[in-house]
């Protein structure tokens, strides 16, 4: 993929489909996302579909119908499919090819308009999978102020590695969802203060974690790392993802090795995977704060100065369940950007393959806590509560140190410049269930 803007990123272009261009609209003719769907409450097969306005066009519809060829209809072919791994695995010209035709075929003025029509469903119709096989989630913790907001309640600095390599672990593939996810409260061991031994019960500090999830398009070869100017062209798109984390769980499991049981119960995941072609009008300068150390070498190059960061506006809210039953709105807790974040995506990959790691199609990278400089711009409950020591009110006098039973928790992203078309990610929505007894 060329990462050059071109005509799918012109805002004057638009749809013969009206909600497409109407305001507000998360997927207009510049976006184009793709996402693994079938209609709702049915037994059809899940396939491959692409968001344009509030409806979907279904690739396998389009296929059909002949109004794609060459490759632009092999890529199709294989986006149709119940996974996207194999349209993943076709590589960035594929991408690409087939992103220009759809947007030929749904602008305005597009002689095959009546050809398309047939193979619309609309979104309220549809339900959604996770759209990839995923055989490896890595979650990664980038974030700087993230990263002081947890340590200073604790007295503790940030770790000096911190400063040297994008910090990961490996998660959980198995228990990844899509949004709409029910999320039972997790069991676990975990210390109580005044105890003298741990205790397994339900976790009582229940937190989200506000993060992307970086859908990998092409691998590498195992023993062959990918060299940090070439990383971006791994990457076929990004969603919203929403890391849940059992804080005392995690606090007291962590020693020596990472999470584990605090993490591995629950990753929910946005159904709608927008392009990095899509997202290139929204690049900016990677920049370190003065005073911080530059990358060693493998994590430096010249591309990733100049447009490794992305401006990736998110906004995190939290419903209960009392307010959803009088029909008041979520309240929105945090408004951040991912512009903020210490290490970009081309230095993750870098880093994760630098020792001979390899990568495959539609593999899963959290880009961990989406965390700004401001104290609104928190991606945690953690740091806007101050580890629970100062409740936030979440609306109609309901406080929340942490997650209560019933909760929901929506996020939501966009995509907004000066002469462009704003493009959007859709929502992340998950709901907080009880814990199943366990026995003392």
């Amino acid at each position: 993929m060329e990462a050059e803007l071109n005509h799918t990123h012109d805002a004057a272009r638009q749809s013969w489909l009206p909600a497409a261009s109407a305001a507000g609209t998360a997927f207009p003719l510049q976006n184009l996302p793709y996402a693994v769907f079938r209609r709702k409450d049915s037994t059809e097969p899940f396939r491959g579909g692409v968001a344009i306005g509030d409806q979907i066009v279904d690739l396998a519809a389009l296929r059909e119908a002949g109004c794609l060829h060459g490759l632009a209809a092999d890529a199709a072919t294989a986006a149709a499919g119940q996974t996207l791994n194999a349209f993943f695995e076709m590589g960035p010209p594929a991408w690409r090819v087939l992103r220009h035709a759809l947007f030929g075929l749904l602008e305005r003025g597009s002689p095959h308009e009546a050809m398309v029509r047939p193979c619309l469903l609309p979104q309220a119709l549809a339900e959604y999978a996770v759209p990839t096989r995923i055989g490896d989630y890595t979650d990664f913790y980038t974030s700087l102020d993230h990263a002081v907001n947890c340590s200073k309640p604790l007295g503790l600095a940030v770790t000096p590695n911190f400063d040297w390599l994008p910090i990961a672990y490996h998660g959980r593939a198995s228990s990844i969802g899509v949004s709409g996810q029910a999320v039972r409260r997790p069991v676990g061991q975990y210390r109580v203060e005044g105890v003298a031994h741990p205790v397994a019960g339900p976790c009582q500090r229940l937190d989200y974690e506000l993060e992307l999830g970086i859908f990998i398009g092409t691998g590498n070869a195992q023993g062959t790392p990918i060299d940090i100017a070439q990383a971006q062209r791994h990457v076929f798109g990004i969603c919203l993802l929403n890391d849940w984390s059992a804080r005392d769980i995690q606090g007291w499991e962590m020693q020596p090795l990472g999470p584990f049981q605090s993490k591995n119960f629950a990753t929910t995941i946005s159904p709608w995977i927008v392009t990095l072609e899509a997202l290139l009008p929204y690049r900016q300068p990677w920049r370190r704060a003065a005073g911080r150390p530059l990358p060693l070498p493998y994590l430096d190059a010249p591309g990733n100065d100049a447009a490794g960061a992305f401006d990736i506006r998110l906004e995190v809210a939290v419903q209960s369940a009392s307010r959803a039953a009088r029909g008041l709105p979520a309240a929105t807790l945090t408004r951040t950007s991912f512009r903020h974040q210490y290490w970009s995506i081309a230095q993750m990959i870098a880093h994760h393959t630098v020792g001979g790691c390899n990568l495959q199609a539609g593999d899963l990278l959290g880009s961990g806590t989406i965390s700004g400089p401001t104290p609104g711009e928190a991606g945690a409950l953690i740091e806007l509560t101050v580890a629970g020591t100062q409740p936030v009110d979440i609306g109609a006098g309901e406080m929340r140190g942490f997650l209560e039973d019933g909760d929901s928790v929506i996020f939501s992203g966009w995509c907004e410049r000066a002469g462009y078309a704003r493009i959007g990610f859709g929502t992340n929505h998950g709901k907080i269930l009880p814990a199943r007894h366990v026995g003392a």
